[in-house]
């Protein structure tokens, strides 16, 4: 017999979440989880998922039919999203500017997809030019791009010119709206977007576990019509839309406590209303982008695509990136993060995303980061 492991009763330590994510999490959400629990086919349940699914289609501004929480992060809604909508030999076109660009690759490449890119530089957003030259040249089937790039702290403008264009030559779109969804704008009915998916863990201020994501009728139609089976049984719609549609039959086991989080958690976005939330992380955000100006910090992204929910910040010559982190995380248990990619020791990365994006975090931050900054950090070489 193995004697049973003595470990200690949990005490993490409480952290001010200031990063690309988790966000502090509302206290109404944590009360939440809190709440007892019933079976995932409990009718108690049921007419919970039927809220959680108005609540989301509220927060994505759509009437989509098809908008649920995947049970998994937002990487688990991402790869739904791409398992799904690809077909063996597939074309998919995705971008170069960021890390989740990348991702995308990836994921569509494992569906059976034959990826193409349309580049542009970290830290830019895509130029609508440049799409419409590589759809001329490659004509691909499904087209993804990132709305807001938690990797380089840009938001994509000017999102319905290129669902235009991938709709002009019969492509479905796309978004990943991870770092965006309840922190900045994002219309999917209105800039047309079919398929969009998000984490709970961000702007809306949840643990990660639930992940929304909404899909239009003309794409649920290709996924239940596809030639081929979805290669995740896990992540298939056409077997989920039992257990998520109009039947709610036995799919798998929901992560009933998740779907609690995320419920309270949109109705926190549904009560201060999502143009005041929006505004709300616009404007706190900005006292932060001020307030770091203040102590010689240049936000990265340009102010005509800058992404309030995530900030990047240069790094001085001067500074080592990862002391000033370690030491905010240990002497303040104040989070925030460094680059990725391409800009790995060039950036931090700064979140103010749903319950963190208030001015008393601001300024415990700008206060931490001032102290910090004061003592000498040369970067190393």
């Amino acid at each position: 017999m193995l004697d049973a492991p003595e470990v200690e009763e949990l005490t993490p330590p409480v952290r001010t979440l200031m990063g690309p994510g988790p966000s502090d999490v509302h206290p109404r959400v944590l009360r939440a989880m809190g709440t007892p629990l019933v079976g995932h086919l409990d009718p108690t349940f049921i007419d919970l998922m039927d809220e959680v699914q108005e609540l989301l289609r509220y927060a994505f501004q759509t009437e989509n039919q098809w908008t649920i929480p995947i049970s998994g992060t937002g990487s688990a809604a991402m790869e739904a999203a791409f398992a799904n909508l690809v077909e063996p030999g597939d074309t998919v076109l995705v971008p170069t500017n960021g890390y989740f660009g990348y991702r995308m690759a990836s994921m569509a490449e494992r569906a059976g997809g034959s990826v193409v890119t349309v580049d542009a530089p970290w830290g830019k957003p895509l130029d609508p030019a440049d799409v419409q030259d590589a759809f001329d040249t490659h004509q691909p089937d499904v087209f993804g791009f990132v709305h807001a790039e938690t990797s380089t702290g840009v938001r994509q403008p000017n999102v319905s010119d290129l669902t235009a264009i991938a709709h002009a030559h019969d492509a479905f779109v796309i978004a990943d709206t991870v770092t965006s969804l309840g922190g900045v704008e994002l219309r999917v009915d209105a800039w047309d977007i079919d398929v969009a998916y998000s984490g709970g863990q961000k702007c809306l201020s949840c643990p990660p576990g639930a992940s929304p994501l909404t899909l239009s009728d003309r794409a649920m139609d290709r996924v239940l019509s596809r030639e081929n089976p979805v290669r995740s049984w896990y992540l298939d719609l056409s077997q989920l839309e039992g257990y998520w549609g109009d039947d709610r039959s036995y799919h798998h086991t929901a992560p009933i406590t998740n779907v609690y989080a995320l419920r309270e958690a949109l109705r926190l976005v549904a009560e201060e209303g999502i143009e005041a939330r929006w505004n709300r992380h616009r404007r706190v955000a900005q006292s932060l982008v001020d307030g770091l100006a203040d102590i010689g910090l240049e936000r990265y992204a340009d102010e005509e695509y800058w992404l309030p929910s995530l900030n990047t910040v240069s790094v001085p010559d001067h500074v080592d990136d990862g002391q000033i982190i370690d030491r905010l995380l240990n002497e303040y248990d104040l989070e925030i993060a460094g680059g990725l990619g391409d800009l790995a020791g060039d950036v931090f990365r700064i979140g103010c995303m749903g319950h963190s994006a208030r001015p008393a975090n601001v300024q415990y931050l700008l206060a931490a980061l001032d102290d910090t900054l004061e003592i000498e950090t040369p970067k190393t070489q």
